[in-house]
């Protein structure tokens, strides 16, 4: 299997520097490794204008490593969805935090 997540690794890598350069670009990563149970995260005092972005695991290539949350400046008309991973079958599918219209 980690032949595989290195060919899929290096093939992204390799999209990614030929893609151009787009604001609304995504790239999609399926890994058959479940993450583990997310972390209780002790949120801080709010901050007038931001959102808070719940921490998630992130795949480095190998494993699932933790991003811890944080906030972000608020967008008008608009609310946070956080990464979170989706089960497909016998893969792991992250999609990644984005902005959604009110």
């Amino acid at each position: 299997m980690s032949l595989r997540v290195a060919i899929l690794c290096s093939a992204i890598g390799i999209a990614a520097s030929l893609a151009p350069a787009s604001a609304n670009a995504r790239v999609y990563l399926d890994v058959q490794v479940a993450p583990p149970a997310s972390r209780v995260e002790v949120i801080p005092q709010a901050r007038s204008g931001y959102v808070w972005s719940p921490g998630y695991y992130n795949w480095s290539g190998r494993s699932h490593v933790w991003v811890n949350g944080h906030y972000i400046r608020g967008r008008r008309d608009h609310h946070w969805v956080g990464d979170r991973w989706e089960q497909h079958g016998d893969r792991w599918h992250h999609e990644r935090g984005r902005w959604d219209h009110d």
